[in-house]
């Protein structure tokens, strides 16, 4: 799939729009060198021009990224389109939106929950209210939502609350009678010149609101640069500058007054659906994908990557970033400039298998390998491995879940890339026989933030898996990538 938006963003020096390329060096040395962190993509936009953009193989500019929880942010923008236009408002119940549950809901604090409060994370639950939501009632979740009664008064108390986000987004897809993606397709997405973009459904016909949504780095930056112009692109507005406000300055408190709060990115208040940071404003998702606006810089950052320690993305910012945001132009920098941008024109994900050892006996043939321990743990369904390889020397995984199959080939030694002809997901795979026992892959599902690896033992003909990251939306193999291309 490719999701290449319209036009491209202007792009500039940085040394013309007074970034030190230095800095931005030393950020990618920060990023690079950081144990459990893998980075996928950067854009730097300054003064609404892109300074410096980086992908790193096998990772590519065209190709869509799981987004995770800025969905959010894009379920924000969304409401605050259908609040312009008369649709819906912040200040009514959200029980007034489904009428046909007014005879179940009897707590008072559910009947009381407002609009603005299922924006702002402060429907007074304590806790995150997904799992109950979805159990107490799968085919209408807001229904099981105000069923699980919360524990405080709305709009007194803070809390992650997936749920919430998930009614707000049921809301916006109720008064508008489409989807959130065929909603912001005229209003936001073909405006501001993003390609395609994908949205998990749950139920279908429904955008899931909180996750699940697929998109460019190039998108998160154009959102990002909306917000930062109060709701203007290219001298129109599309936002109202009053809903720019509103969502991104802190609607409630999340800080916990501890020393250690005070530094932490995710106690700095919270608005709709955008985290306030030590600097500026964000959306951001599971596992380091960041759209980071900066007003008090003029700028924007988009980031994906792979790690479970997202404070130290944002620390690697507020460190290296932004001391390179100087106040004018810099003079004699075209040296600095034109190293960065080779550097960036050539960054690699190292493969993490290399050298290869050819096992006895194998020849073309194939082997099958079935779970250690009899079941695979770490949540993987697969159920059999197989490993062939063919006359020219190229291996084949076959990964079994059940009747569903997913072949990733391993070539020479780096990563191979399958770009997810015919319907399947893309992949990166690197591996082989890293002795005559021992067969591996490592697996990078390259619409997703996430590596699946998978060890072999000839010796027992058995396999073990797990993912690097533990994927949040439960799919199988085949069905890692955007929505509409999974396969069986």
């Amino acid at each position: 799939m490719s999701a290449r938006s319209a036009r491209p963003l202007p792009e500039s020096t940085p040394a013309a729009k007074g970034v030190d390329a230095r800095g931005v060096g030393a950020f990618l040395d920060a990023l690079e060198a950081a144990p459990g962190l893998e980075p996928h993509s950067l854009m730097i936009v300054r003064h609404g021009h892109v300074v410096a953009s980086g992908w790193w193989a096998p990772y590519t500019p065209d190709r869509p990224h799981l987004l995770y929880s800025i969905s959010k942010s894009f379920t924000s923008t969304a409401a605050g389109f259908a609040v312009a236009e008369g649709l819906m408002s912040l200040d009514d119940p959200v029980i007034s939106y489904f009428p046909e549950f007014d005879g179940d809901i009897t707590d008072p604090r559910s009947r009381s929950m407002l609009v603005r409060h299922v924006a702002a994370m402060s429907s007074g639950h304590l806790t995150d209210a997904r799992e109950q939501a979805f159990t107490r009632d799968p085919a209408e979740p807001v229904r099981g939502f105000l069923l699980t009664p919360p524990d405080r008064d709305p709009g007194t108390v803070f809390a992650y609350n997936n749920a919430a986000t998930y009614s707000l987004a049921a809301i916006v897809q109720r008064v508008t009678g489409q989807s959130l993606t065929d909603y912001l397709r005229p209003r936001l997405f073909d405006p501001l010149g993003i390609g395609e973009t994908a949205w998990i459904q749950r139920p279908s016909g429904r955008d899931l609101g909180f996750s699940g949504m697929y998109a460019t780095t190039d998108a998160l930056a154009r959102l990002g640069l909306l917000y930062l112009g109060d709701g203007v692109w290219e001298g129109r507005r599309l936002l109202p500058a009053a809903w720019v406000a509103e969502a991104t300055r802190a609607q409630i408190s999340n800080a916990d007054g501890t020393a250690e709060g005070a530094v932490s990115d995710w106690q700095q208040g919270y608005g709709f659906q955008f985290w306030r940071s030590r600097h500026g404003y964000r959306g951001d998702g599971a596992y380091g994908q960041f759209c980071l606006v900066l007003p008090e810089h003029d700028a924007v950052v988009a980031m994906t990557t792979d790690t479970e320690n997202m404070q130290a993305v944002l620390d690697r910012v507020w460190r290296h970033l932004l001391p390179a945001f100087g106040p004018a132009p810099l003079d004699h920098r075209q040296d600095d400039d034109a190293a960065l941008r080779r550097r960036l024109e050539s960054l690699e994900l190292p493969a993490p298998y290399e050298k290869f050892t050819s096992p006895a006996g194998t020849g073309s043939g194939s082997t099958t390998f079935t779970p250690a321990g009899g079941t695979c743990a770490d949540q993987s369904r697969l159920t059999e491995v197989t490993v062939a390889a063919d006359d020219d020397g190229v291996w084949t995984v076959s990964l079994a879940e059940g009747a569903s199959r997913l072949d990733v080939r391993l070539g020479a030694p780096g990563w191979t890339v399958e770009e997810g002809a015919d319907g399947r997901v893309p992949t990166a795979a690197s591996g082989g026989w890293t002795d005559p026992d021992t067969f591996v892959a490592d697996i990078a599902f390259l619409e997703t933030p996430h590596h699946f690896e998978v060890t072999c033992s000839r010796a027992d003909r058995t396999f073990t898996a797990r993912w690097r990251t533990m994927p949040l939306h439960r799919s199988p193999l085949t069905a890692m990538g955007v929505p509409r291309r999974t396969v069986g």
